[in-house]
């Protein structure tokens, strides 16, 4: 494995309950494009559901793409995650 395969941050980490929804949705990009971390498209989900509840439009609208591509048992994990997030945030 080459240094460069290595991923040591986590894009979230640091985030507060009270990030701004531009913050929560930039998140949401990360997952599903993949920049600089695996693509994921259930961390996407949960990242722009959470922007989407503080009225972000571009998340809702990915938040939309992502669930099209998603099984419904993936989409209840990732508004799963979103609920656990908000409790356990600082």
């Amino acid at each position: 494995m080459a240094y460069a395969d290595i991923q040591l941050e986590v894009p979230e980490f640091g985030l507060t309950r009270e990030a701004p929804a531009d913050e929560l949705y930039r998140i949401g990009l990360i997952y599903s494009e993949g920049m600089g971390v695996a693509v994921d498209i259930v961390a996407a989900h949960k990242w722009f559901n959470l922007a989407a509840a503080r009225g972000h439009r571009g998340a809702r609208v990915c938040r939309e793409e992502m669930a099209d591509m998603m099984e419904s048992q993936d989409i209840i994990k990732a508004q799963r995650a979103a609920r656990e997030w908000m409790k356990k945030a600082n």
